[in-house]
């Protein structure tokens, strides 16, 4: 587990204040091998607090997660209250060629 990271306040944060998540089925890959379309997006907006993966937590549209703000990646997710189905992904749109739902 990674250390805690402590954070006075949401304005104060020196990380992205929001992101858009997308739910992508794993199976559903392109011929070039890059990820299908989603089936799902959600913005997200900084909550001020640290989830248990020790990186900054977002929240919105039905969707909480952890993410790295470094590397964009999602660490811990939450969708609807439940864990992640197997064979699903959420990425941050933007982030390794994915691109925004239409």
């Amino acid at each position: 587990m990674r250390e805690a990271r402590r954070m006075s306040s949401v304005g104060g944060m020196s990380h992205p204040q929001s992101y858009e998540l997308l739910l992508i089925p794993d199976h559903s890959r392109t011929r070039t091998g890059a990820p299908g379309r989603p089936i799902r997006s959600a913005v997200v907006a900084a909550t001020g607090e640290t989830g248990a993966s020790g990186y900054p937590r977002y929240a919105g549209e039905g969707m909480e997660a952890d993410v790295d703000p470094e590397t964009r990646t999602v660490e811990a997710v939450l969708i609807d209250g439940e864990e992640l189905d197997y064979g699903m992904s959420v990425r941050v749109a933007g982030a390794q060629g994915e691109r925004p739902a239409s």
